[in-house]
């Protein structure tokens, strides 16, 4: 459950900056410079030390329901010898993200995003089951989101709230909207997925649409829900050393509410309800173990709805939201596809 780095941690300033960006991925220089009260070079200074350094990556992603994605959890068992090639392999296609291995770097865990169904099945009925050393796969379809996504995890929680106000940006769109993405939008989130914080002229040229349609379409697609911003931080930077996946069952007629519960503590930045006899899935992260184990008895034992958990560590993180993983440093997936 314990990973280690050598890297020195974030410092005040630098906590600050990346809780802003989990807030607003795209607020101008100027605008949290402000609400930091430090200068603008500072700040600009600060975040391009960072993202060259690999530390940290503001990336835009779709959000799934809104538009049309088949998404799914899936869990793969493996022999110990091919595990680390199986997550590598996942981890370079284009429709997975945050691939870890786990539970003695025998099981993979991955959240699959196809844009089909035909895509979806053709990995779960016959690409995994025919990859050699592969023992087991289940895939679990993923119900109704707590936190994670649009709904941001506070990660460092620095900022106090007069600052997290000043730099919200509400999403006015209901819960049952699904966007159509066209040719020019899907450029758009390709450049954003590697950038979230491309400039209008680079988001032009990639749509080839003018920078005024650009700026109106990307307000659009932010405004109706359909792309969120989220930051790309190993959570060891921040200080987290300990991860693990909890899957527990709940009754169903508390599920909204014990999701809910969980989703509003700090410890989680991913609750979801999801398919399967395990029905709630939960990322924790903690400073260590003996912080882990008072999440666990006291915090999660405290919801008397919850009937069972197990537990399942993660040992390394290979991919998260849209970037690949070396040691605590975010880099680019090669342009080629595997599996």
């Amino acid at each position: 459950m314990m990973e280690t780095i050598k890297e020195p941690e974030l410092d005040g300033l630098d906590r600050m900056l990346v809780e802003a960006l989990m807030i607003d991925g795209r607020a101008s220089f100027s605008r949290l410079a402000e609400v930091l009260e430090v200068s603008d070079q500072t700040v600009i200074r600060r975040y391009r030390r960072m993202r060259t350094a690999g530390i940290l990556r503001v990336v835009g992603l779709p959000l799934g329901h809104r538009v049309g994605l088949f998404e799914s959890w899936l869990r793969v068992q493996c022999t110990p010898d091919a595990a680390v090639a199986v997550a590598d392999a996942l981890a370079r296609r284009p429709d997975t993200a945050w691939v870890t291995l786990n539970s003695g770097g025998t099981e993979i865990h991955c959240v699959t995003k196809a844009r089909t169904r035909q895509d979806r099945d053709a990995l779960l009925l016959q690409k995994l089951p025919r990859t050699r050393r592969v023992t087991a796969v289940s895939a679990h379809s993923i119900l109704r989101t707590y936190i994670g996504g649009p709904a941001r995890w506070r990660g460092p929680d620095v900022l106090t709230e007069a600052q997290v106000a000043a730099l919200e940006r509400p999403v006015t769109a209901g819960p049952g909207l699904r966007v159509k993405l066209d040719e020019a939008e899907l450029a758009m989130l390709a450049t954003l997925s590697h950038d979230g914080r491309a400039g209008y002229p680079e988001l032009a040229r990639a749509t080839r649409l003018s920078e005024s349609t650009v700026r109106r379409r990307l307000d659009q697609l932010r405004d109706s829900g359909a792309l969120y911003l989220d930051v790309e931080i190993d959570p060891l930077l921040l200080g987290f050393e300990s991860q693990a996946v909890l899957l527990a069952t709940v009754a169903p007629g508390e599920l909204a509410a014990v999701g809910a519960a969980i989703g509003r503590h700090r410890e989680v930045p991913f609750a979801a309800a999801i398919t399967g006899s395990a029905n709630l899935l939960a990322v924790v992260v903690c400073r260590d173990t003996d912080a882990f184990y008072d999440y666990l008895t006291e915090r999660i034992g405290a919801l008397k709805a919850v009937q069972n958990v197990e537990v399942v560590p993660v040992i390394r993180t290979v991919k998260r939201a849209g970037m690949l993983m070396d040691g605590s440093r975010l880099v680019d997936p090669p342009s080629q596809v595997i599996g």
